[in-house]
């Protein structure tokens, strides 16, 4: 199938050349999070067809947003990752998150949800809290774990190569951990709690590691 375009000599008309068809963008939420097989994808994105799915992601390599490798022995799996290009689109995917939050009130009776999908707007919150380091961050919820690391950069930075980003399940060595439900999560994540009124109402419980808090005890008597 030719490759569509709006034709017009505008960047957001390319951009939308590249990423404006259904499921793109949501295929770059996932890929945020790290490589992932076409089978762990399409988990992922309920409702995509996967014709649709495997279309979308070879528009995706030939625009230059994700790769396709496979996994060294014993997995020799094949994985689709983001390319500096696509994880440039963090920032877009971010302001997004923050433009859709007034549609997100009551969670409605097909609506699907994972944990990880509050990452991408959760990210700058968190980022706006822990200004003393904290860099690796656990988060718990009932529909499974994710892990945010807020990077050098930050995840509003722009930078690519800064590290921010996500991945499923509990770090291997976070600087903390929270957990919390997840209408407190969507409140954090969409500015309608603070991370400081969801600590001291309870709403939110947090643990150090043992290793992180012994890290943050040195660092104390250093400083003392």
């Amino acid at each position: 199938m030719p490759r569509r375009s709006y034709d017009q000599y505008c960047a957001v008309a390319r951009a939308l050349d590249a990423v404006g068809d259904r499921w793109t963008l949501l295929i770059v939420r996932e890929l945020l999070g790290g490589p992932r097989r076409y089978t762990d994808l399409h988990a992922d994105l309920p409702g995509v067809s996967t014709d649709m799915l495997a279309s979308r992601l070879k528009d995706m390599e030939r625009d230059g947003l994700v790769t396709r490798r496979r996994l060294a022995p014993p997995g020799a799996a094949f994985v689709y990752e983001l390319t500096a290009r696509g994880r440039a689109l963090l920032p877009a995917l971010t302001a997004l998150a923050d433009w859709g939050a007034p549609a997100l009130d009551e969670r409605r009776p097909t609506d699907a949800v994972r944990a990880h999908w509050f990452a991408v707007p959760l990210m700058a919150r968190l980022a706006r809290h822990f200004t003393d380091g904290t860099d690796v961050i656990d988060i718990a919820l009932d529909e499974g774990d994710f892990h945010v690391v807020l990077g050098g950069g930050g995840p509003e930075s722009g930078d690519p190569d800064s590290g921010a980003g996500y991945a499923d399940g509990p770090a291997e060595r976070p600087d903390i951990r929270l957990r919390m439900d997840t209408a407190t999560c969507a409140d954090i994540a969409y500015d309608r709690l603070s991370l400081a009124q969801g600590i001291e109402s309870g709403r939110i419980a947090v643990t150090l590691p043992e290793e992180s808090g012994e890290r943050q005890r040195r660092k104390r008597t250093t400083t003392a």
